[in-house]
């Protein structure tokens, strides 16, 4: 089977699920991307290249998929990860006859104000939101729902330029850059109290087949909001525990409304303070933050890899769940390269039989513009409440320090 993976570079995450697709049997793997053939070279020429300018032009997906096809044969699957991919490759699909997600479903995904008006319109608990058009607008909305509120592009991805505002006056001088307008509106959301959590997904023809949670502490713009706070996620090994059968059930109906067909889904939501649940929103990809890894950790086995056999074959062997996992996340502390970690040694002494990955940033590196900071440590346990204390530990012993 020929199959054509598509990412605008070949990153390190992007690189590991090339070689996961290349590496399983009976499949022969095309890739398009920004990048020159030399980044693939380590594959012995194992799998196909095509460079485009553009990535997310359709015209230019197209033209390169056929291509690859004149060359190596016929093309049965088109897919990636790239969350700003997928409308590109759904209408590309549409255009070359192949299957995977519809173009109407990848929108509903990657549109947020569409896919929030969707959940609600059947049901599903999430924030309340405005597509604000105007700068008047978005105050009418704001005073409507109360301060503070949150503002996010339409589109967004992984909480980037998303931010909170306390009053109005906060609010115009946060819009006053970049007025609203009919053609490029902003996404005001209420903001909702409680504690912020993942649910992970993968489906085969419409149908989820297995799940996975994940707990933030704090939230992810909390975090993005306080550049030095190091902080942490736990996936949880009582998966299936009724506590999260509300979440079980509107993830699922939320993946059935927005058109989910088959592949990796990533919702991140929140259990406010009385208990009940509100949907942020869903992306038809798998999770960045090392989630990916962390739930590779805590079931033994690669998730990246079986991620792509979902994607080609559209087969899937459910996991035993065997281990909580965590990750804390070492953010460096002052401004510019990296001068001193220190920590770490004591984190070695207390915890290195629970420690699984570690990213540790070089001494005289620069500064991190990720939200991930200069490295992180993953940490796995059979009782969840073992890795809770452990993630915490770490951002307790660890610093990196910055100057």
């Amino acid at each position: 089977m020929f199959v054509v993976f598509a990412a605008p570079l070949l990153s390190e995450n992007a690189m590991r699920m090339v070689e996961a697709a290349a590496t399983l049997y009976g499949v022969r793997l095309g890739v398009i991307t920004h990048d020159p053939a030399d980044a693939l070279r380590h594959l012995q020429g194992s799998v196909a290249h095509w460079r485009v300018s553009d990535i997310l032009n359709v015209d230019q997906l197209v033209w390169a998929t056929r291509e690859l096809a004149f060359r190596k044969g016929p093309v049965e699957r088109l897919f990636g990860a790239y969350e700003q991919l997928q409308v590109p490759l759904a209408m590309a699909r549409e255009s070359l006859g192949l299957p995977g997600l519809s173009v109407e479903a990848a929108i509903n995904f990657r549109d947020k104000p569409r896919m929030k008006t969707l959940l609600r319109a059947n049901g599903l608990p999430c924030a309340r939101h405005r597509l604000a058009p105007s700068v008047d607008d978005a105050a009418a909305f704001a005073e409507a729902s109360g301060f503070p509120v949150v503002v996010k592009p339409p589109a967004g991805a992984g909480a980037l330029q998303t931010y909170r505002v306390e009053n109005m006056d906060q609010l115009r001088r946060a819009l006053a850059g970049q007025p609203p307008s009919p053609s490029s509106p902003v996404l005001l959301e209420e903001f909702v109290r409680g504690r912020e959590h993942s649910f992970e997904t993968i489906s085969i023809d419409g149908k989820p087949v297995w799940h996975s949670l994940t707990h933030y502490e704090p939230t992810p713009l909390h975090v993005l909001e306080n550049p030095w706070i190091q902080w942490c996620l736990v996936l949880p090994r009582e998966v299936d525990d009724a506590k999260y059968d509300d979440i079980r059930a509107a993830g699922r109906k939320a993946l059935d409304v927005l058109g989910m067909t088959t592949g990796l889904t990533h919702m991140e939501w929140f259990r406010r303070s009385d208990g009940s649940i509100a949907i942020s929103e869903v992306a038809a990809r798998p999770p960045g933050a090392q989630i990916t890894t962390l739930m590779s950790r805590a079931h033994d086995f690669d998730l990246v890899q079986a991620w792509a056999r979902v994607m080609i074959f559209q087969e899937f062997d459910p996991p035993e769940r065997r281990y909580a996992a965590g990750a804390a996340f070492l953010r460096g502390q002052g401004h510019g390269r990296v001068k001193a970690i220190h920590g770490w040694n004591e984190v070695q002494r207390d915890l290195r039989e629970l420690i699984t990955d570690v990213k540790l940033p070089e001494t005289g590196s620069a500064q991190s513009s990720s939200y991930e900071g200069e490295g992180f440590v993953l940490v796995r346990h059979p009782e969840t409440r073992v890795v809770e204390a452990a993630v915490q530990r770490i951002v307790s012993l660890m610093r990196i320090e910055l100057a």
